[in-house]
């Protein structure tokens, strides 16, 4: 189940339906509560304008090397859950209390240690992410944040026939609307790369006139 699923019924609009966790609710109750708490703390910094995004990947590298098996991907799940609350809370104005409320009417209830985090750093900091929220809505679309290339000469690919053909590895990196950082990599042919430039030159020609 993706955390989209696992969260149907938390949608923005949906303030007076119960909550559903899902199978992150799992997850959640694997994570020790020091290390769900700095997970949070990420999260709202991100939502406040703090932090450029939630990097999964490193705070996953953390979690095994203390012993909790866990992937990204679930990761990505519980900090898409935890943005939502923090965005529901935000939009409505929801109190310490009130957000306590909703969190224990949850389907899949969430572990008490867990809703006290949510709860406790929603008080100390919610008040800005409410302020940011009145300003800017949470972007929706994904954001850029990291662009690297590289030439090199194929040994064996599926677009370069010939050996030692010169292609092009692009690295990208991508923050979601949740904060969580995804890293895409792929290779592209000469005359690919040229193609993709020449968009790039059209793209910024356009900028330049508007």
């Amino acid at each position: 189940m993706s955390m989209a699923a696992g969260v149907t019924a938390m949608g923005l609009g949906r303030l007076h339906e119960p909550w559903d966790f899902g199978s992150t609710n799992e997850i959640i109750k694997a994570l020790p509560q020091d290390l769900f708490a700095e997970l949070c703390q990420q999260i709202i910094q991100y939502l406040q304008g703090h932090n450029p995004a939630v990097n999964t990947v490193e705070l996953c590298q953390r979690f095994q090397a203390a012993g909790i098996e866990v992937i990204p991907r679930d990761l990505e799940r519980v900090v898409n859950a935890v943005s939502f609350v923090f965005s529901i809370a935000a939009k409505n104005k929801l109190s310490s209390e009130e957000l306590s409320t909703r969190l224990g009417n949850a389907v899949g209830t969430l572990p008490k240690q867990a809703e006290q985090v949510i709860q406790h750093i929603w008080k100390e900091q919610g008040r800005s992410v409410v302020v940011l929220e009145d300003a800017q809505s949470v972007a929706a679309v994904g954001q850029l944040i990291d662009f690297q290339w590289k030439l090199g000469m194929a040994v064996s690919s599926d677009s370069c026939k010939s050996l030692k053909s010169p292609y092009i590895t692009m690295a990208l990196k991508v923050v979601d609307a949740s904060g969580c950082i995804t890293s895409k990599i792929f290779e592209m042919t000469i005359p690919q790369f040229q193609n993709f430039y020449s968009q790039f030159k059209d793209m910024a020609a356009v900028l330049e006139t508007v």
